[in-house]
């Protein structure tokens, strides 16, 4: 598996810092990795110190076709397409087409990088979603193969994930049968905090089967990176949260490389 969504309509839960810091991790251990912000924010570029640009993003590499022009290397093995706030207006253009569910998929499989085409470069791809069950994260979920979401350790966290779930199975049965639910990422877990704790348990019971058993701690130095247009793991590649993103990246792949036994 190399086409991974992460996904959480709830917001404020680290979704963008989870792709960032993973991403990283991937390029870290050799891993060519492509990291797609399909959120119209544009917070993936800003954490990677991309400064956003309506010339080079996701929107226009969708009106040429090819992904190749406006794909950015940032760090080394980490490259971004980027977004922009033309990604606002892709849901009114998209529900006048007429496969409207398979724009992403149809761009990466007709899409070259480096001689090569897309798929075939790249170890990994990841999408940071918008934090919406929309349209855009129906076409997301269409072109991937496994759904990572992002908990923050907080109370309220697990609400609305069986609605994400049942979107998840919707799009499965009618648009991508090769879609999964790859893992779940307790984010922010505080060892001191008993509610972080309830919640981690509470995640346990509910999707013990996809759980991912690195917790990602809490910490303002992941704030304080993303400032400085950095992942956490080159503004302080020793603290406790770039060992925890290095872990997860390692657990991450081996459960990748799992599904193609």
């Amino acid at each position: 598996m190399k086409l991974f969504a992460f996904i959480n309509q709830k917001g404020g839960v680290g979704k963008t810092t989870i792709a960032i810091n993973l991403a990283r991790g991937l390029s870290l251990k050799g891993y060519k990795t492509l990291l797609i912000d399909a959120d119209p924010q544009a917070n993936a570029g800003s954490g990677l110190g991309v400064r956003v640009s309506k010339e080079k993003s996701l929107y226009q590499a969708l009106v040429e076709g090819n992904c190749e022009r406006f794909i950015l290397e940032p760090f080394p093995n980490l490259y971004l397409l980027p977004s922009s706030i033309d990604l606002v207006g892709l849901e009114l253009e998209l529900a006048k087409e007429e496969n409207r569910e398979f724009v992403f998929k149809n761009l990466l499989e007709s899409s070259t990088f480096k001689t090569s085409p897309l798929l075939d470069f790249f170890d990994f791809i990841l999408f940071d979603s918008p934090p919406s069950l929309s349209l855009i994260t129906v076409n997301i979920l269409t072109a991937v193969q496994g759904v990572v979401i992002p908990l923050q350790c907080e109370y309220y966290a697990l609400e609305g994930l069986s609605l994400l779930v049942r979107t998840v199975r919707g799009v499965k049965a009618s648009f991508n049968p090769e879609l999964r639910l790859f893992g779940l990422i307790l984010n922010m877990y505080d060892i001191r905090n008993r509610l972080s704790q309830e919640v981690a348990e509470e995640a346990k019971k509910h999707f013990a089967w996809i759980i991912f058993k690195t917790l990602i701690p809490r910490s303002i130095r992941v704030s304080e990176a993303q400032s400085h247009g950095k992942p956490i793991l080159d503004y302080e590649p020793n603290h406790k949260v770039s060992q925890a993103f290095l872990a997860l990246a390692d657990e991450f792949v081996a459960r990748a490389k799992s599904y193609q036994n």
